[in-house]
């Protein structure tokens, strides 16, 4: 893999990981249409890509660290470690919403240990990735209708057994083409979440899945034996984190703006327009 491609990879996996399109999918089409087939044969290629997640991780860290700060700060509190003004309504709100984020992140952690390495043969299939972002953009042009039209009051109000629902969506995004902040965010409207309360919960569920995908693969590019391909992991992690810092910023600004509409419904057509042309480059080539 040459420092370019490297670069072009990093760039599309930082950009596209938050948005509901699949970074997944989009990181096996682009060497069909590009013509790097040699690239994606390379069995450093995915250890390479899942480690440019520790960029998408961190960017999530620093954008929504006080909501971790204030998060983890307050669970404490509420189980037991007071401080004089502790707020107990608040530290009991917020400690449930960890609750939340914990039973949310059950379901995709216990799926990717379990069948990772089965699920993996998929990763490198172009037409396997082309389907299902058809089958992506079907599920969030649909999931806009049937969602209820009133915005939730907020996380406060998910319950335990919807958050562990919206998890369920989460683990999904295992296959390539399903993207996983796009099949968590219909999971969080479908169960009564606004566009922007559903976002953010899936920025915050995914974070942890997320980073420790990305510290499993580190590993496996130093037991390979090269180290030109560790350093280009380190800088695509760079380009990857300045790329999802933006696209987190850009579309928190979206969806708060488009809360009333269906905000998912453009990139669900922009999935379907994707796997209609990589089906027929497929059959064209």
């Amino acid at each position: 893999m040459t420092f370019r491609q490297s670069m072009l990879f990093s760039l599309l996996q930082g950009t596209t990981e938050l948005a509901p399109v699949s970074s997944l999918g989009h990181g096996v089409l682009l060497p069909l249409f590009a013509g790097w087939t040699s690239v994606s044969r390379n069995t450093q290629f995915l250890p390479f890509m899942v480690a440019l997640h520790l960029g998408t991780a961190l960017a999530l860290l620093l954008f929504f660290w006080k909501d971790w700060w204030v998060l983890m700060r307050d669970s404490l509190l509420f189980l037991g470690f007071p401080s004089a003004g502790t707020d107990r309504k608040g530290a009991r709100k917020n400690a449930r919403i960890m609750g939340l984020l914990v039973a949310g992140t059950i379901p995709a952690g216990v799926l990717g240990f379990l069948f990772e390495k089965k699920i993996r043969v998929l990763f490198a299939s172009p037409a396997v990735a082309a389907v299902f972002l058809g089958v992506n953009g079907c599920v969030l042009i649909l999931a806009e209708y049937l969602r209820k039209k009133r915005i939730s009051g907020g996380l406060g109000e998910l319950s335990l057994p919807r958050a562990f629902i919206v998890g369920a969506f989460q683990s999904m995004a295992l296959i390539p083409g399903l993207s996983r902040s796009g099949i968590t965010m219909v999971g969080g409207v479908l169960n009564g979440l606004g566009h922007e309360e559903a976002a953010r919960f899936s920025f915050l569920l995914s974070t942890p899945i997320i980073f420790g995908a990305g510290v499993l693969e580190i590993p496996k590019l130093f037991r390979q034996g090269s180290g030109g391909m560790l350093h280009l992991a380190l800088a695509g992690g760079v380009v990857s984190f300045l790329a999802a810092f933006t696209t987190t910023y850009v579309l928190m600004r979206y969806f708060r703006s488009f809360e009333t509409g269906r905000a998912l419904a453009p990139f669900g057509w922009y999935c379907l327009c994707l796997s209609v042309a990589a089906g027929i480059w497929l059959k064209l080539h």
